[in-house]
């Protein structure tokens, strides 16, 4: 049986989310990887997972409404969500922790980076 986090990826660039599987796995964790919020919210309702990781150009569906969606539903409130987008600006960034992100990363983002925020996120979320 495989301990290594599981990690839900959400997004509709497939080139971003292979790219982004492919390192999250180097890094030792169990990737999934959806292309839209219906299918991640049914997938966490059904399976769960330890963090989850939103590409904000998520197009079915608001990224926002999504995070919000996993943030405050009773069956998935306990597992951490990262938004990434190329977008920088801080308004951006604000309504993305207000709907519920615990983490925000700009892409192109630094591997290393990828990593500390996920093992912060993943590390916060195991205190009781």
């Amino acid at each position: 049986m495989n301990d290594a986090p599981r990690i839900l990826l959400v997004g509709d660039d497939p080139t971003l989310a292979e790219i982004t599987a492919f390192r999250l796995e180097l890094l030792g964790y169990q990737v999934q990887v959806v292309s839209s919020g219906d299918e991640a919210i049914e997938r966490l309702e059904r399976e769960g997972a330890d963090a989850v990781i939103i590409d904000t150009s998520v197009i079915d569906a608001s990224p926002l409404e999504i995070t919000s969606r996993i943030a405050n539903a009773e069956t998935t409130s306990r597992i951490p969500v990262m938004a990434f987008s190329a977008n920088a600006d801080l308004d951006e960034v604000e309504r993305a922790f207000h709907a519920g992100a615990k983490q925000y990363l700009v892409t192109p983002y630094d591997p290393a980076v990828l990593a500390q925020k996920l093992n912060q996120m993943l590390a916060t979320n195991t205190t009781p």
